[in-house]
């Protein structure tokens, strides 16, 4: 359960991350509670004459970002986003993440490869030694639901069918997710490799090399890792 301290926390990250955004600018939206809080102060800078355009990770960000009157382009027709701001389920000092808690993986994760920079804000209690106590969600083609889910087994995994509201969990792009079990992960880089080489498996939360900072709020302290 979310805290106040929590939320309070991601707001304080979300302020910093958008004195980031210049005029002119193609920012990248997140997914998730504390994209939320940067898409609403994003949307008042807006409205105080900021001119922007943005991509959205998700239906659901879309959907914010317009009733702020924040302008949405197709994140298919871009080469390139200036900025991007999106939260994480955990990270590393290191800068290596796994997101997907939302469910917007594959969005996100193409958005934060379009990025020139990719800014992702938190609160303290995001930041881990090493990943792996938060599951690594795997965004999987249903037809290849249970190719993919014994590949995971394989590779030292359990994984479990994303269940919502007592039905399967099904992404904007239609598919599903298996949150996948590997306890800590001693090695996220080669574990990313080693997903990345199953057929059918669509894209998987581990996001490595893809974080230009993280502006994680601790109390009323501002923490960058870069």
């Amino acid at each position: 359960m979310e805290t106040n301290n929590q939320d309070a926390e991601k707001l304080a990250a979300a302020i910093e991350a958008v004195k980031l955004v210049k005029d002119g600018y193609i920012v990248g939206l997140g997914t998730g509670s504390t994209a939320t809080f940067a898409i609403k102060e994003l949307g008042k800078m807006v409205q105080q004459g900021l001119k922007i355009k943005a991509a959205a990770s998700s239906i659901q960000t879309e959907a914010l970002a317009r009733s702020f009157g924040i302008e949405i382009i197709d994140m298919g027709i871009l080469s390139s986003i200036d900025i991007s701001i999106d939260g994480a389920d955990e990270f590393t000092e290191s800068l290596e993440l796994i997101k997907g808690g939302g469910g917007a993986l594959f969005r996100e994760k193409i958005m934060a490869s379009l990025s020139k920079k990719t800014i992702v804000v938190t609160d303290a209690s995001k930041k881990v030694e090493q990943l792996g106590a938060f599951t690594v969600p795997v965004e999987v083609v249903p037809l290849a639901y249970q190719y993919v889910f014994e590949q995971i087994i394989k590779l030292g995994g359990k994984g479990m069918r994303r269940i919502k509201n007592d039905k399967t969990f099904v992404t904007d792009n239609g598919n599903f997710i298996i949150d996948a079990d590997f306890g800590l992960i001693r090695k996220p880089v080669q574990l990313a490799s080693e997903l990345n080489q199953i057929d059918g498996l669509l894209a998987h939360g581990l996001f490595i090399n893809l974080t230009s900072k993280v502006i994680m709020s601790q109390g009323s302290e501002i923490i960058v890792f870069e």
